[in-house]
């Protein structure tokens, strides 16, 4: 399971949701199967949706 809070704390170089999204779909895409969201990303650019929009972005890419 591929929670949000590690992969931020991983990926140190994320920068931007934008960023992030494409980490995500990288990970599902390297066989991930769920998505857990426990914490907000701290980009500026992150919209209000954000939670789905992530959501969205893991399960469209497997």
């Amino acid at each position: 399971m591929l929670w949000l809070s590690e992969l931020l704390m991983q990926d140190h170089e994320v920068s931007s949701f934008e960023e992030l999204k494409e980490r995500i779909r990288e990970r599902a895409l390297q066989g991930e199967l769920h998505f857990g969201m426990d914490v907000r990303p701290p980009f500026a650019d992150t919209p209000d949706d954000w939670e789905e929009v992530l959501e969205s972005t893991f399960y469209s890419a497997r």
